[in-house]
This record gives C-alpha cells, sequence and structure tokens, in this order.
C-alpha cells in the first residue's frame, strides 16, 4: 500500500537533514512511498509581524536561507531526475563541509558537482518562479497545517514536527507514520536523551 505524506525542508536545519537523506535513501530503496517535498523558510518564522515577508524582500536582505531554497525548488520543479543528488548535496555542503549556503559560488558549485546545468538552473531562479513557489508553499503549510519548523511530516490533515537524531534511517520515517496515526499521542518528547 502507498502511503503519500509530504515533508518540508530547509537545508540549515540538521533535524530537516536527518529526516531528508531517510526519505530519500527510502525511495531510492523502492519503498513505496509518494513524497511531496515542500520548501519552508526558517528565516521567514523570524520575520516580525510588522516587517514584510522574505519572499517580498530583495535579495540583498533575503538572508542565508532563502538562497538555497530556491536553488532546491527550481531544481525539484524543472530538473526532477537531479534533484535527490542535489537535495541531499545540498545538505552536506552546509552540514559536512560547513559551506555558507547563500553564497552563489555554493549553489553553483554543488549543482554542477550532480550533473546540473548551472545556468539553466540560474536562469529558471531568475524567471521568479521558485520564490513565488516558496511564498505559496510556505504561506500554505502555516494556513493549513500550522507548520512552524522543520521537518514537519504531513498526512492528509494530520501533521507532526518531527527531530530524529540519527541520519538516513528510512525505518524512523515509517515510525513516524505510524505516530501520525496515533491521534490520542499529542505530544511525546524525551526529556533527556543518552547520548
Amino acid at each position: 500500500m502507498t502511503r503519500s505524506f509530504s515533508v518540508s525542508f530547509d537545508y540549515r536545519c540538521p533535524f530537516a537533514r536527518n529526516a531528508q537523506e531517510a526519505v530519500v535513501t527510502g525511495l531510492r530503496e523502492g519503498r513505496d512511498w509518494d513524497v511531496r517535498f515542500v520548501a519552508f523558510s526558517l528565516d521567514q518564522v523570524h520575520v516580525e509581524e510588522s516587517e514584510p515577508p522574505v519572499w517580498e524582500r530583495t535579495p540583498d536582505v533575503w538572508g542565508t536561507g532563502v538562497v538555497p531554497l530556491l536553488w532546491g525548488i527550481a531544481v525539484r520543479d524543472n530538473f526532477a531526475d537531479k534533484f535527490f543528488d542535489y537535495h541531499v548535496a545540498l545538505f552536506a555542503a552546509r552540514h559536512d563541509h560547513g559551506e555558507k549556503l547563500g553564497h552563489a559560488e555554493v549553489m553553483s558549485n554543488t549543482a554542477a558537482e550532480v550533473g546540473l546545468d548551472v545556468a539553466a538552473v540560474a536562469a529558471e531562479i531568475e524567471s521568479g518562479r521558485p520564490l513565488k513557489t516558496l511564498a505559496q508553499e510556505h504561506t500554505e503549510a502555516v494556513k493549513e497545517h500550522a507548520m512552524f519548523g522543520v521537518p514537519t511530516f504531513v498526512v492528509a490533515d494530520k501533521s507532526v514536527f518531527v527531530r530524529l537524531m540519527e541520519r538516513n534511517r528510512p525505518d524512523d520515517i515509517d515510525r513516524v507514520l505510524d505516530l501520525l496515526e496515533f491521534e490520542n499521542l499529542n505530544e511525546f518528547k524525551h526529556t533527556k536523551l543518552p547520548r
């Protein structure tokens, strides 16, 4: 039976990285999942109510999170055959190599490393479509699912914010999806972790 869900991402979050790698690995291993990857701006979460949203600002004040989301959206929506590679590589650039994802050369180099046409991706970003998509996905996530962070998993009208402690474990995604069905559970949080 196919399990359909969406999962949010922002490349700066290590917990989003843990979940995203697990989802990508599960899909590559043939899990019967129908997944929608949803861009969610952690920069926007910290915008004061009186200030304009990040997608209405000029690029020089976007912050470090918007640029990688635009590249991720552009690749996801226009170069889908390279999305998994690029998605995982961007998380690695940030969390393994300490790269600053807001810098154009980091985005370009990472795209080139996975075999993307850098100029074509940049042209898609310049079209403005990825920015509109970011605004739409983020706004819908907040309005429809009360989303506040990443990664948040959504199945139908149920959503849950999760922090998975280990990387790249598809079985953990199955557990999250199982718990999403358990409607009597509202909060379950370890008070300390044995690490």
